[in-house]
């Protein structure tokens, strides 16, 4: 326990002017390097959960958050699932889908491509497709008539515009008298999207869905039941809830389930990249042990004139541990604000400094995200500031066992 008078030595020996001005320099550059350390771990931290927060809204704008299907595949009596399901307070809402594989081919050009049927009244309720369009509007895909929405790249790929007509070839037989032929049908784009995600621009087009149920032969069912929570981060629960409300005989997935690859790489990168900075706090420590080792060199004799007068061994580790503590909590304190400050404000410094030198550090016409989103988390900021001062109160610990061992006997010969 450390007892007022280590307290206020320790706090002494800090505050002081030391006669050897190169330990004060040091001292400094310990708890700059702390800063530095902590504003680094927390600047970069909340730019990848801002990188992080912007891929997932951009996924979960075109997939759903939960997905309902039966057992054995497809889905029957989707609206009597619906009304079951929807009786769910986390549930905002559901739309149906029919999914298939397919080939969009316009003049020469072809591209494989995935194929969902949806109504798009209800499409809105479980995705952000109706404000991701560019030409068109999903609405004027009409029943009967054979009209397709294609993802922006898909569009350029196929040099399909608006009102172009394209063949979808799917992977299913049709017998005729010259023989067996894959069945193809004929849609006119209506519209193009733009999710800002590659996977789903150049690989995805939408029908409605009584066309995708004639095509690919589904007239009393659907492929499955899409959901949209309140709360996406409680989708692995509420899948669970479902499953348990429908039983066996269905099958419920989430998000997480869906992109888990995906989602877990990125949780992976972020703790890896977590240890790695801490790798500049731990160099800032290790400044912190040369300071002190040189604080208690040059403090030897007070230490023995300290020890003669009756303080322990124990009293002397804890005078020197107050002081390298003093630092770490300084450095933790000042790079914390100054790392939330920074992260907080990312966004407005790189338009800034873009502007300053003229230049894009994010050019539009190359990555999908251009702005440096950041996202602020304090669970993480408490972690750092923690493991910040662990790795100061660790650093103190050899000079101030060196401190305890000095011999008042041996210090005083030469004095």
């Amino acid at each position: 326990m450390i007892r007022p008078f280590e307290l206020f030595v320790g706090l002494r020996y800090t505050r002081a002017k030391r006669r050897n001005l190169f330990i004060s320099f040091i001292s400094l550059i310990s708890i700059l390097g702390i800063v530095v350390g902590i504003t680094a771990i927390v600047t970069v931290l909340s730019v990848m959960n801002g990188f992080g927060e912007e891929l997932r809204a951009r996924i979960l704008g075109f997939i759903s958050h939960v997905t309902i299907t039966e057992s054995n595949g497809g889905l029957r009596d989707w609206r009597d699932v619906a009304a079951k399901v929807t009786t769910h307070t986390e549930i905002s809402g559901r739309a149906p889908y029919i999914v298939g594989q397919g080939m969009l081919v316009h003049g020469k050009a072809a591209s494989g491509v995935l194929i969902r049927g949806v109504l798009p009244a209800e499409e809105p309720q479980v995705s952000d497709l109706d404000q991701k369009m560019t030409v068109g509007d999903l609405s004027n895909l009409q029943p009967g008539e054979f009209g397709i929405v294609l993802g922006q790249e898909l569009s350029w790929k196929l040099n399909a515009p608006i009102g172009s007509r394209v063949a979808l070839v799917i992977p299913q037989a049709l017998a005729t008298p010259v023989g067996v032929v894959p069945r193809s049908k004929r849609f006119r784009v209506v519209g193009i999207f733009d999710v800002d995600m590659y996977e789903y621009d150049s690989g995805w087009a939408l029908i409605h869905i009584s066309d995708a149920a004639k095509l690919y032969r589904m007239p009393d069912q659907v492929s499955g039941l899409r959901l949209k929570l309140n709360h996406l981060d409680l989708a692995p629960r509420v899948s669970r809830e479902i499953q348990n409300m429908l039983g066996d005989e269905y099958r419920s997935r989430d998000w997480a389930q869906q992109h888990v690859n995906f989602f877990r790489a990125l949780k992976m990168e972020k703790t890896v990249m977590f240890i790695i900075m801490l790798l500049i706090i731990a160099v800032a420590a290790f400044n912190v042990v040369s300071m002190l080792v040189m604080v208690v060199t040059d403090k030897e004799a007070d230490i023995a004139i300290l020890r003669t007068l009756g303080v322990s061994a124990a009293g002397i580790m804890l005078i020197f541990m107050v002081q390298g503590t003093v630092i770490g909590v300084v450095g933790t304190l000042v790079g914390t604000v100054c790392g939330v400050l920074l992260a907080s404000h990312v966004g407005e410094i790189v338009h800034f400094i873009e502007s300053l030198f003229n230049t894009t550090f994010l050019a539009p016409d190359v990555y999908y995200i251009s702005d440096v989103p950041s996202q602020v988390r304090w669970q993480d900021v408490t972690m750092i500031a923690g493991a910040s001062l662990v790795m100061g109160l660790l650093a103190t610990l050899y000079p101030a066992r060196r401190a305890a061992k000095i011999q008042p006997a041996e210090a005083l010969r030469y004095e």
